[in-house]
C-alpha cells in the first residue's frame, strides 16, 4: 500500500515539475535523469543527501519539541 502511494505521489510531483534547468528542477526528477543516463553513483549520492537532510530535520524537530514540552 505504501509503495503504491509513493508511486502515485512521485508521478504527481513529476507531472507538476517544470524541469527548467536551475529554476524548477526537483531532486526526484534529477534522480530519474541520473538513472536514465546510467549514472547510478550520482543518483545514489542525491538519494543519500535527501536521506541525511531528512534525518537531520527529524532530529531538530524532536529536539525542539522536547525543549518546548519540558521547560
Amino acid at each position: 500500500m505504501a509503495f503504491a502511494r509513493g508511486v502515485g505521489e512521485y508521478g504527481s510531483v513529476i507531472f507538476i515539475a517544470g524541469n527548467m534547468p536551475m529554476k524548477t528542477e526537483i531532486l526526484p526528477l534529477l534522480i530519474m535523469v541520473k538513472l536514465d543516463q546510467y549514472d547510478y553513483a550520482g543518483a545514489t549520492a542525491i538519494g543519500v543527501l535527501m536521506l541525511v537532510v531528512s534525518f537531520i530535520l527529524l532530529l531538530l524537530i524532536n529536539l525542539l519539541q522536547r525543549r518546548i514540552s519540558h521547560p
